[in-house]
Order: C-alpha cells, then sequence, then structure tokens
C-alpha cells in the first residue's frame, strides 16, 4: 500500500515513518509539514495512486478534518491525535482508524492491518449475498440480512428476530453463526448473535437494538465482550 504522512510535527513524522519502515506491505511515497502541499499533491497526483494517509488532526495551517474536506477523493484515513473530540466528526468520512497520542507501534500495527483488510477487498470484490432462505412449514421464505435484528437459540432451535416476523428453524447457534456474513453479524453470548448494523448502544453489559415496539436488551456474555469492544473501534485512553 502506497501511504504518506501529513503532520506539522516533525518528531511524529519521525515517528511514524519509523514504523511504516518496521512495516512489511507499506511503501512510503513521502511526508508532508504542510497540509496544503499535501492536498495539492493528492488532487494533482497522475503518479502511482496513494493507498493509505496517516494524518495528524491538529494542525496550525489547515486541520485534519478541513484537509479531508479539500481532497477530491478520499483515500483510506488513519488520524491520530492527543484530543477524543474529533474522533466523532472524523468517522463521517470513513477514516479507517483514529489513533490517540502517544501511539504504540502496536496499535498502529493494528490499524495498518485494518487497513490492508479493506484495502484488499476493493482491489479483489467479491459479490456477496444480501439475503438467506428459511425454510417455513413446507415454503422457503427470502429473508434480507438488512432486516434481521438478531437471532436467539431456542433449545435446539434458533430463532431469527426481524423488524415484522420471527423464524424458528431446527440449527445450532454454532451452525447458523457459520452460515451468516462475519461483517454483518457477531455473536455476542452462547444465546445472542445480533445485526451488527441494528446495535444502537452499548450499556454496561449490554447491547441495545431498537424494534418497533422499542428497545431490545440483550447481555453481552463474558467471552464475547473483548471482541465487540474491538470490533467498533472503541476509542480509549
Amino acid at each position: 500500500m502506497n501511504c504518506i504522512i501529513v503532520d506539522d510535527d516533525k518528531l511524529s513524522i519521525k515517528i511514524v515513518e519509523e514504523f511504516v519502515q518496521r512495516t512489511e506491505g507499506l511503501r512510503l511515497m513521502g511526508s508532508f509539514s504542510s497540509a496544503v502541499e499535501a492536498v495539492n499533491m493528492l488532487n494533482n497526483n497522475s503518479g502511482d495512486p496513494v493507498h493509505l494517509i496517516f494524518l495528524d488532526i491538529e494542525m496550525p495551517e489547515m486541520s485534519g478534518i478541513e484537509f479531508l474536506k479539500a481532497l477530491n477523493v478520499i483515500p483510506q484515513v488513519v488520524i491520530y491525535s492527543s484530543q477524543e473530540k474529533y474522533a466523532l466528526e472524523s468517522y463521517e468520512y470513513d477514516v479507517t482508524d483514529y489513533l490517540l497520542k502517544p501511539v504504540h507501534y502496536g496499535r498502529f500495527l493494528k490499524a495498518v492491518t485494518r487497513a490492508k483488510e479493506r484495502f484488499e477487498k476493493k482491489e479483489n470484490p467479491v459479490k456477496q449475498s444480501t439475503e438467506i432462505f428459511i425454510k417455513n412449514n413446507s415454503s422457503l421464505v427470502r429473508v434480507k440480512y438488512d432486516d434481521i435484528l438478531w437471532i436467539e437459540a431456542l433449545e435446539n432451535y434458533v430463532v431469527l428476530n426481524t423488524f415484522k416476523e420471527k423464524y424458528t428453524i431446527h440449527f445450532t447457534m454454532k451452525s447458523i453463526a457459520d452460515r451468516m456474513p462475519s461483517d454483518r453479524f457477531m455473536r455476542i453470548h452462547r444465546s445472542y448473535i445480533v445485526n451488527f448494523g441494528k446495535i444502537k448502544a452499548i450499556e454496561d453489559n449490554s447491547v441495545i437494538i431498537k424494534t418497533d415496539n422499542g428497545n431490545k436488551v440483550i447481555p453481552i456474555g463474558k467471552s464475547y465482550r473483548d471482541k465487540l469492544l474491538d470490533d467498533i473501534n472503541l476509542i480509549t485512553r
């Protein structure tokens, strides 16, 4: 992946440059202490494409958010900052990750791994199914993944809960989890699988999912909690 660094602080640039050099699969195309120069290069670039930008969000001449707004095409972006307050706004630009300073190599590598996964999916797209067929009595019912809110274990059956219907099928939780796309569904408890895109909030040890009748509170199992928090890009100090 071709990458650049945009940061007004020379020490920070040096640290990220060292991280890039240590990381297989990254090619540093340049470091910019001026965000304006970086914008001009990207918007007028006719050579090798830039796939990833390591971006400081607090710069005097042009902030990281202003930098993103000025780009004609936004590559993948990993932002790093000493402040959490810009995180929500930055994700409006589909940033790959948001790191808090001081950035350690382990956290940097995790962000790069996420960027590589997104890059590979874009370069090698695989047609994804958007639906599943469920046997209901003597017929097969088409159910869109986006309509499924959560899946719940019920003895030797599982119940697929949608906004309008419930479908009970003879399946184990492991089998249904293996059948559902992992980028959409996540097992958060031995008895529950949730549609990641339907999570409204996470409170204490529960996930809140909005339904037509209000909210559904689903417990988070201890053995599933770390993976859930990892996958939602949780920002902590």
